[in-house]
């Protein structure tokens, strides 16, 4: 595919911050559930189900791909 087409997929403030946030969410509850701490195994699916609410709070504030908060970078 011609990489027009895939210009800025996924490539936002919003989608780095949703990803972020569920990457840290899964690093901790992994860890969490290796030391066996129920209660932070819980929490960390709480903020690993919130990531993708923050991402598309964002992307609807408009810092998705082509917002107009969101600064697009050209490719050489």
């Amino acid at each position: 595919m011609p990489a027009e087409e895939h210009d800025a997929e996924g490539n936002s403030p919003a989608a780095w911050t949703a990803v972020i946030i569920m990457l840290v969410a899964f690093t901790v509850g992994t860890i969490a559930f290796w030391f066996e701490l129920p209660w932070v195994v819980i929490a960390s699916v709480v903020v690993l189900a919130i990531g993708p609410i923050v991402g598309w709070m964002l992307a609807r504030a408009g810092y998705g791909v082509n917002g107009p908060k969101s600064a697009s970078k050209a490719h050489s």
